[in-house]
């Protein structure tokens, strides 16, 4: 569900309807616009950057972007297709200038999640490991698809690669994710087998 802002004069219009008000310089449309997607770009930015700080600063980036969009600016697909490579190619930026900040000692900033972060129920450890362990592509075809609902035809338009491709990650990225892992030592045999 996506939050409004309570004090928008826009009661449920569409993305177009945002844009051309926001294009004559409506700056409730762009609220609205913020207010409709900043849950899905803080979203996208964290699964990307892995810490809040740094999704914090994407979401940010990302609407400066957008409001540099207007006037003139013209939607030819949903509003996600358009954000998506933005957040990704800002949240590769922030990546990359954590990674070449150096703390005084000359040693690298350690660019793992805070511990407050990094606490998860062990199935959702579980979950985002088997993610982390599909290639990039795949991962970012699967998440498109299933995380933030995108059809396949949006999906190629975002990372422009052609309807195929698409087809041919989303199903690669599912088989190894079917293919069962190693069963560690000692540990319960799943129902069925044994």
């Amino acid at each position: 569900m996506a939050i409004q802002n309570p004090n928008s004069k826009f009661q449920n219009p569409t993305d177009q309807e945002l844009i051309a008000a926001a294009n004559t310089g409506d700056r409730a449309a762009l609220e609205a616009l913020y207010f409709r997607y900043r849950q899905w770009v803080y979203g996208l930015a964290h699964r990307f950057c892995g810490n809040t700080h740094d999704a914090s600063d994407v979401l940010q980036e990302t609407f400066f972007y957008l409001l540099g969009k207007f006037p003139g600016f013209e939607l030819r697909c949903q509003l996600k297709t358009f954000l998506f490579p933005v957040v990704r190619n800002l949240s590769r930026t922030a990546i990359a200038k954590r990674s070449k900040v150096a703390l005084d000692d000359g040693s690298k900033l350690d660019s793992r999640p805070a511990p407050a972060e990094e606490t998860r129920d062990a199935d959702m450890e579980g979950l985002l490991d088997l993610l982390a362990a599909l290639p990039e592509e795949h991962r970012d075809v699967l998440l498109l698809r299933f995380a933030d609902g995108l059809s396949l035809q949006e999906i190629a338009t975002s990372l422009a690669i052609p309807l195929g491709t698409v087809k041919s990650r989303l199903h690669s990225a599912l088989a190894k994710l079917r293919t069962p892992l190693p069963r560690e030592e000692g540990s319960p045999l799943p129902l069925g087998e044994g």
